[in-house]
């Protein structure tokens, strides 16, 4: 008797034994572990001005300021450096 004719003379063994195979699937699934991420360097952003014959405050109050401001509003940044 091979795995057919059983399934066909039982239909309600063949039912019950698909039901236990899925559920082993999924109980399997749900405890099955992600080994390694891949490695994901951050991106960077480096912006560089020039503001001949400015002092350090007029760099800092007109171009400094509002650029970390234009670049905080993007997501996902996480630290700014200046």
């Amino acid at each position: 008797m091979n795995l057919a004719e059983l399934s066909l003379r039982r239909p309600i063994l063949a039912v019950v034994m698909n039901l236990i195979i899925v559920l082993f699937g999924v109980i399997g699934f749900k405890f099955l572990g992600v080994r390694d991420y891949p490695a994901i360097d951050p991106p960077n952003i480096s912006v560089r001005t020039s503001y001949p014959g400015a002092n350090p405050d007029i760099i800092e109050t007109q171009i400094t300021e509002p650029l970390e401001k234009a670049i905080n509003g993007i997501a996902g940044i996480k630290n700014i450096t200046s």
